[in-house]
């Protein structure tokens, strides 16, 4: 008999998944909601995510390949899920870096599905216990999340990169375009890269530029999906207008793939609309190409030549 939760949902569905030991990619859903300030339901996230994967198509029209079958795909059970019980951004934290510190261990390629923000924190600090060169966290937001308190709380899914930049790492930001003037005062004052989603809309050298701003060779990539725009994703719980559309989205993140170590990352900030699937189709269409470009980069593509990774 299984053991699983009746709410375990493995990516793309039971049919493509691959066990743990085989499994390159490992998916982590972690359903935690405790800061959220607009709109609610990013608890929801992950599972509508594993869900719609089911009806993502698995062959890759862009890579010409069917990368479940190369890389193989594992999904975990959840973690730190609010849906079931009370949980702590503390006991958030703790238990998201000892199952990504396994993870990385045990060399698969993780990525998390939130659930708010404030995760990336956990997700980034079991990299850095795990990697002893400095690596860059490479953010797609609308939101800059620099506030170093919000609500009472450091741990507020508005204070993640401020979280991030406490631990000594580069940050890259792209998409921004929402925050206060502390936060902007921040940025000038440590000079911090950032590429406005107004750059993004209307200076067409900015993912050059931006990919010339991560300094060094190992990167993690941390997504927002509010950094998406809302016309095309608007199933998030803190939409800004404007923001990367599908196309920019996926080349830059080709481009980062191609270029850098890409070590792991994270899609956080899905809140499902009732009586719409767009959402989270898109976005798990975007975790399988993540793990595509993963893979790509790391040559697991049988017929390699018949696609040409150009930086």
């Amino acid at each position: 008999m299984s053991t699983r939760s009746s709410l375990y949902i493995p990516f793309l569905g039971e049919e493509f998944a691959t066990d743990y030991d085989r499994a390159r990619a490992v998916i982590v859903p972690i359903p935690f909601e405790a800061t959220t300030t607009y709109r609610q339901g990013c608890a929801n996230g992950p599972q509508a995510i594993l869900e719609a994967s089911a009806q993502v198509e698995v062959y890759d029209d862009e890579l010409d390949w069917e990368i479940y079958k190369d890389v193989g795909i594992n999904t975990r059970e959840a973690i730190a899920d609010t849906r079931q019980e009370a949980v702590t951004s503390t006991d958030m934290l703790q238990v998201t870096e000892q199952t990504i510190a396994t993870l990385i261990h045990d060399g698969k390629f993780a990525i998390a599905l939130g659930g708010e923000h404030s995760i990336t924190d956990g997700v980034v600090a079991a990299y850095q216990h795990a990697y002893s060169e400095p690596f860059t966290v490479v953010q797609i937001d609308a939101h800059a999340d620099l506030r170093d308190e919000y609500e009472g709380s450091m741990y507020n899914h508005a204070c993640v990169m401020h979280r991030i930049l406490d631990r000594g790492l580069p940050t890259v930001q792209i998409g921004i375009r929402s925050l206060c003037k502390e936060e902007a005062d921040l940025i000038k004052q440590r000079n911090l890269p950032v590429f406005w989603a107004r750059d993004v809309a209307l200076h067409p050298d900015w993912m050059e530029r931006a990919l010339a701003a991560i300094s060094t060779e190992k990167v993690f990539l941390t997504i927002d999906l509010d950094g998406i725009d809302p016309t095309l994703l608007p199933g998030v719980g803190t939409p800004e207008p404007g923001g990367l559309n599908w196309y920019s989205l996926t080349e830059f993140l080709r481009r980062v793939f191609a270029t850098h170590d890409a070590i792991g990352c994270d899609v956080m900030e899905l809140a499902p609309i009732t009586d719409s699937v767009v959402s989270e189709f898109t976005a798990a269409k975007l975790v399988y190409k993540l793990i595509g470009y993963y893979g790509m980069a790391r040559g697991w593509q049988p017929d390699s030549d018949r696609y040409i990774m150009t930086n």
